[in-house]
C-alpha cells in the first residue's frame, strides 16, 4: 500500500513539473512571436515623410537655393515671370476647368527659430475658413541625413474663380469653379542656413492620388 501511495504522489509531482515546464515554454514562445511581430510592423512603415529625397522616374523637379522637390510629369513648372513673386518655384496641374493643382516652394517667408514656428508662419497663408489639421513631425532629406520638418494638412472650399484668387499665399492660386473642394498639405521647416521654407501642395479633391502626394513629400530635400 505504501509503495502504491508513494508512486501516486511521485506521479502527481512529475505531472505538475511537466505542466510548469510546458507553461514556461508556451510563455517564452508567445513572447518570441510577439517580438517578431513587432519587428515586422516596425520595418514596414509606409507613412509620408520618410526623408528619402528620391525623384521618381519621369518626374520633374523644382530646384531652389535651399529646397528641391519633385513633381509628377503632368505638372508644368512655372517660369519666374509666370509665378507669384512670393514663390521661389512653382508647378501647376491643369485641365479644361483651369488650374486644379499646384506645388510651390516659398523661402525665408517669416522669422522663425524653430520648425514649429516655421509651420505656424506657413499656416497663415491658408485661406480663412479652411479646416486645418495639427502639425505632424516628419523627416525630409538633408545633406547630412534626415532633417526635422512639420506637416500640416488642410482643406477648403474654393470661393472664387480666377487667377487673383489666393494670390500671394504659398499655394498661389487655383481657379476651378467656385464651390470646388480643395485639399492641401504644407511641409515646413528650416533650411541649412536656419531660414524658413515651405513646400505647399494644393489640388482639387480627387485629382492628386495619395501615392503621388506621398512621393512628392518624400522627394523634398533641404540643400
Amino acid at each position: 500500500m505504501t509503495s502504491t501511495v508513494s508512486g501516486a504522489v511521485s506521479s502527481k509531482k512529475r505531472g505538475r513539473t511537466m505542466a510548469r515546464r510546458t507553461s514556461t515554454v508556451s510563455v517564452a514562445l508567445a513572447a518570441l512571436l510577439l517580438l517578431a511581430g513587432c519587428g515586422s510592423d516596425a520595418g514596414s512603415g509606409s507613412g509620408s515623410g520618410s526623408g528619402s529625397g528620391a525623384v521618381p522616374e519621369g518626374w520633374g523637379t523644382l530646384k531652389t537655393p535651399a529646397v528641391t522637390v519633385a513633381h509628377p510629369a503632368a505638372f508644368e513648372a512655372q517660369s519666374a515671370g509666370e509665378r507669384s513673386k512670393y514663390n521661389a518655384a512653382a508647378a501647376t496641374l491643369s485641365d479644361e476647368s483651369g488650374t486644379i493643382g499646384m506645388i510651390t516652394v516659398q523661402l525665408d517667408f517669416t522669422d522663425a527659430d524653430s520648425v514649429e514656428e516655421a509651420a505656424i508662419g506657413a499656416e497663415a497663408g491658408v485661406a480663412l475658413g479652411s479646416t486645418l489639421g495639427k502639425q505632424e513631425e516628419i523627416q525630409v532629406a538633408g545633406p547630412d541625413g534626415g532633417e526635422e520638418a512639420r506637416r500640416v494638412n488642410f482643406e477648403f472650399t474654393q470661393k472664387d474663380s480666377g487667377t487673383d484668387a489666393g494670390a500671394g499665399t504659398p499655394g498661389g492660386a487655383l481657379n476651378p469653379k467656385a464651390g470646388t473642394r480643395v485639399e492641401g498639405v504644407i511641409i515646413a521647416g528650416l533650411d541649412a542656413d536656419d531660414k524658413t521654407y515651405a513646400v505647399r501642395i494644393d489640388a482639387v479633391k480627387g485629382k492628386l492620388s495619395k501615392g503621388d502626394l506621398r512621393k512628392i513629400i518624400d522627394s523634398i530635400t533641404v540643400n
